[in-house]
């Protein structure tokens, strides 16, 4: 671990970790609570034994040195000193190697003092994007699913959780720290498309068990407007499709959208980004109204590296 500055010790610290997945509804959760919180980035990961290079990118026909994934963690310290929060942020899970990745990453968290680990992931079920986003929960040990059962938290009685968002919590539970997986409820057939209504009720879940308080509106606000999107889309091919009692095998296909054209930033757009970045220098917690609109522009990987930057301890 490249630890950016010594670390005090923390406050009953909890950890979080997202990685992209469906709907990015962890990622975006992970995202959200960063900014919101105004977090400091405290450490970055970047195993090269566990991730390869996949690709180099090429601008006006110049080959660039390809970066591996890196996983960042972002410390946050709580004011009420109940939990001090550490946020881990990973750009990709390694192809191979996971569970020695995940041993990893629980040994620096008890490095740290970390008591529990959570992820945050996406639970694909036939629901209507109208409807309520349930939030489903597996935990490691049985007082804490009773503490799910007080918050009204679905039980997720049997299956399996994929990737890292389950490995790294059986890597937690063989050293004995407690973990919880929060899985928030969207529709599979839109599996591909973002869906932030699952990440505001991962958070709202969140916030019932560790009592933090967390300001959502942006969330509400994204996850209001593609709710409506999502909508309009279904209405549409379910009225391409007529009465027909079966569906076409390639119903779901026809509701992927078209890969749009390399996006272009107009200048007011590159000024209007240039104003949120000064706008998030000066306060962290309206970072995520840049996130927002670089996504909608979708320019993000063009500026996470700056983005993150916001996020580095200032002292």
């Amino acid at each position: 671990m490249n630890l950016i500055d010594g670390v005090q010790a923390l406050k009953s610290p909890w950890m979080i970790a997202v990685w992209p997945g469906m709907g990015n509804v962890g990622l975006t959760a992970g995202y959200y609570l960063m900014a919101k919180l105004g977090m400091e980035l405290l450490s970055e990961y970047s195993p090269p034994e566990l991730f390869d290079i996949d690709y180099v990118e090429v601008e006006r026909g110049v080959i660039h040195t390809g970066i591996r994934p890196r996983s960042r963690f972002f410390l946050w310290k709580d004011p009420e000193e109940q939990h001090d929060l550490v946020v881990l942020i990973g750009e990709a899970q390694p192809q191979f190697g996971k569970y020695s990745y995940c041993k990893k990453m629980i040994s620096y968290a008890q490095d740290l003092g970390i008591e529990r680990v959570f992820t945050f992931a996406a639970m694909a079920t036939g629901m209507h994007p109208e409807h309520e986003s349930r939030v489903f929960a597996a935990v490691t040990d049985q007082e804490d699913l009773k503490e799910m059962r007080v918050n009204n938290l679905e039980i997720l009685q049997e299956g399996n959780i994929s990737g890292l968002n389950g490995i790294l919590l059986g890597a937690a539970a063989d050293k004995g720290l407690s973990g919880t997986c929060l899985l928030g409820e969207m529709p599979h057939i839109f599996s591909q498309l973002p869906f932030p209504k699952a990440s505001l009720a991962v958070l709202k879940a969140f916030r019932l068990i560790s009592g933090i308080e967390i300001e959502t509106s942006e969330l509400v606000e994204q996850a209001e407007t593609m709710e409506k999107k999502l909508g309009e889309l279904l209405s549409q091919v379910e009225k391409s499709i007529g009465e027909k009692a079966e569906q076409p095998e390639s119903f779901e296909e026809s509701l992927q959208p078209e890969m749009p054209e390399q996006p272009r930033l107009t200048p007011g757009e590159e000024q209007r980004i240039e104003q949120l970045f000064e706008e998030a220098k000066q306060n962290r917690s309206k970072a995520y109204v840049l996130k927002q609109e670089l996504d909608r522009l979708e320019v993000f990987a063009d500026y996470e590296d700056r983005f993150l930057d916001l996020f580095k301890n200032r002292g």
